[in-house]
């Protein structure tokens, strides 16, 4: 039965916070699965049944989601299990296999308990299951990958030669370089918030660019430079970045600059692309030396706590035909590799591999959880214009002296480093200031400095809407005997960002504040939570970010402010570095991948 085995009973790795959720333990078995519920036990090994008999009306049903690269090999596996009149709990098994983008469930699983369609959910990448647990979503329980797939670059033929293929082989930072040099490369990607393919490629690029920079920040200059170039030629999904291949072999297309010499791709997309009839000219792969990322489909069952017993069982039944010697054959026939990264050298040579590439190494470890979130995050802030809008605190206490900082006060060191993260934006970003302070106008706390648009906007003079943000910056001062209005404040900049929500963009607020809130005839803490809780909406996304950076500040008030909005809260201990605490926090909201 293979190592994929899941027999009802045991349980892989379960993610969700559904109370009371059942937790089970893997047990894998070589030879028999036990599917033990309603208090009876089921044999499922294939001599013990007759498979064979008619199945007449008396079938199980299970549906299964599946990411679009594998989903026809599911399907014919289970087209073989019901032509064989394969059977579970004395019932012929009927697997319906539908293809899902992974991204689009994880959206779905990730924002609320859902009821699903089906049981049994295949992405390519167990990154999009950890998304799911992280937002405390649908209960999700991963077992091992039934399949894997190594990440590598895919050149047209010509392309290929002219990169020494397939003798020469690259370092993950080479193949940067190659694509970000003068005669650039044109390499393209699938879009790295849709596709684990593109954030996985984007990881081992971080990893070795961390690994030759002299420090985490030259790190992130060298990817955030390859993030860009990426983006310039970046598709939504897997099967559109393949569709941006010349369509011939006769150099025309090749040289067409709309056309992609080469992508970052699986080797099983590669695969596919080579046996196909249509597929245009045959990629050659060049696979990364020290290790590359995988895809690797783990079989995870969805809420199983409310599956039946039966549906149980015709999981397990399926998971188990995967794992079995002719379900592998299948796999291995759609271009895939076993689940444990093991290199299937007939595989590996349809695909476009060759010796001297390295095909066989062990592929990589698997970057973590929090080390995608920032790469996502990473990449949203780079490729994608944001539209924040920064309130800061204008309150008397700005004014006082920051220790060991020549007498500069907190306001002099916010304003200089809000100024730093505001060269960081380019044209494209729209940022807009407010500054806030007890009866600052009027019966109001706030005030608008000046208004959320583009920066590479010109006025009637020609002066950019940089130059007057940075004006507007510089004007900051702390408001003699004013206190500080927090809640009226944050609901009130809450609400213009909702209303002026810009699709497409990286929207957020960004609160900087150096005290509780002073304005006792305003909206209360619990009022204001649930007015954000409200507002908020995972369609349109607007994280709330809070940057507390004083002693007085109420952290415990700030976490439950921004805790609606999927936003969060930072101390700053030193004013001077806010500009390093927002970009880390607007990565950090960028990585939940919501747009």
């Amino acid at each position: 039965m293979g190592r994929h085995s899941l027999p009802d009973g045991s349980a892989p790795r379960r993610t969700g916070s559904r109370p009371g959720a059942r937790r089970r333990t893997l047990v894998v078995s070589t030879s028999l699965a036990l599917a033990v519920g309603a208090g009876s036990v089921v044999a499922l090994r294939g001599d013990l049944l007759p498979f064979g008999d008619p199945c007449g009306d008396t079938s199980v049903r299970l549906d299964v989601a599946a990411s679009p690269d594998i989903a026809p090999a599911l399907s014919a596996v289970a087209e073989t299990a019901r032509e064989d009149a394969t059977r579970t709990d004395g019932r012929c098994l009927d697997v319906k296999v539908t293809a899902r983008p992974s991204h689009e469930i994880t959206d779905s699983f990730a924002q609320r308990p859902v009821d699903p369609e089906f049981q049994v959910w295949i992405p390519d990448s167990q990154l999009w299951v950890d998304r799911v647990d992280a937002e405390g979503g649908t209960p999700l329980t991963a077992a091992d990958g039934i399949a894997s797939s190594p990440i590598a670059l895919g050149a047209v033929p010509k392309t290929a030669k002219a990169l020494g293929w397939p003798k020469q082989s690259y370092t993950w930072t080479e193949l940067a370089r190659k694509a970000t040099s003068g005669d650039a490369l044109r390499l393209g990607v699938a879009d790295p918030a849709r596709s684990a393919t593109g954030l996985l490629a984007l990881a081992r690029i971080h990893a070795a660019d961390t690994t030759e920079a002299k420090d985490d920040d030259e790190a992130e200059v060298r990817t955030a430079a390859t993030a860009k170039l990426l983006a310039q030629r970046v598709a939504d999904g897997d099967g559109q970045i393949l569709a941006t291949l010349p369509g011939d072999d006769s150099g025309a297309e090749q040289g067409n600059p709309r056309r992609n010499q080469a992508l970052l791709l699986s080797e099983q997309a590669a695969y596919a692309h080579n046996t196909r009839d249509d597929g245009g000219p045959g990629l050659k792969l060049f696979y990364p030396k020290g290790g590359t990322a995988q895809l690797t489909y783990p079989y995870t069952l969805v809420d199983d706590g409310a599956l039946s017993p039966e549906q149980t069982r015709a999981a397990n039944r399926f998971m188990t035909l995967l794992g079995e010697p002719g379900g592998q054959r299948t796999l291995r026939a759609h271009g895939f590799r076993p689940g444990n990264g093991t290199a299937v050298a007939k595989v590996a040579d349809t695909a476009g591999g060759r010796a001297a590439q390295p095909y066989s190494v062990t592929p990589a470890d698997q970057p973590t959880a929090k080390e995608l979130r920032a790469l996502l995050g990473m990449w949203t802030i780079t490729v994608q214009s944001a539209r924040i809008s920064t309130v800061v605190d204008a309150s008397a206490s700005m004014g006082s002296p920051v220790p060991g900082r020549d007498g500069r006060s907190r306001m002099d060191l916010a304003r200089n480093s809000l100024l730093q993260a505001l060269a960081t934006f380019t044209p494209e970003d729209e940022i807009g200031l407010w500054k806030f302070a007890t009866l600052l106008d009027g019966g109001k706390d706030y005030v608008e400095l000046s208004p959320t648009r583009r920066l590479g906007d010109r006025d009637e003079d020609g002066a950019t809407h940089r130059d007057a943000l940075a004006a507007a910056f510089g004007s900051l001062a702390p408001v003699p005997h004013g206190a500080t209005g927090l809640y009226d404040t944050t609901l009130a900049a809450y609400r213009s960002a909702r209303a002026t929500y810009a699709s497409g963009k990286f929207n957020a607020v960004v609160v900087v504040t150096d005290g509780a809130n002073d304005d006792a005839a305003g909206i209360s803490l619990s009022a204001l939570v649930g007015e954000l809780e409200k507002l908020s909406s995972p369609d349109r996304p607007v994280p709330l970010i809070a940057l507390a950076i004083g002693p007085e500040a109420d952290e415990s008030a700030l976490d439950r402010i921004v805790a609606p909005t999927g936003g969060s809260a930072h101390r700053v201990s030193d004013p001077s570095q806010i500009h390093r605490v927002i970009l880390k926090a607007i990565m950090a909201a960028g990585g939940t991948g919501r747009r």
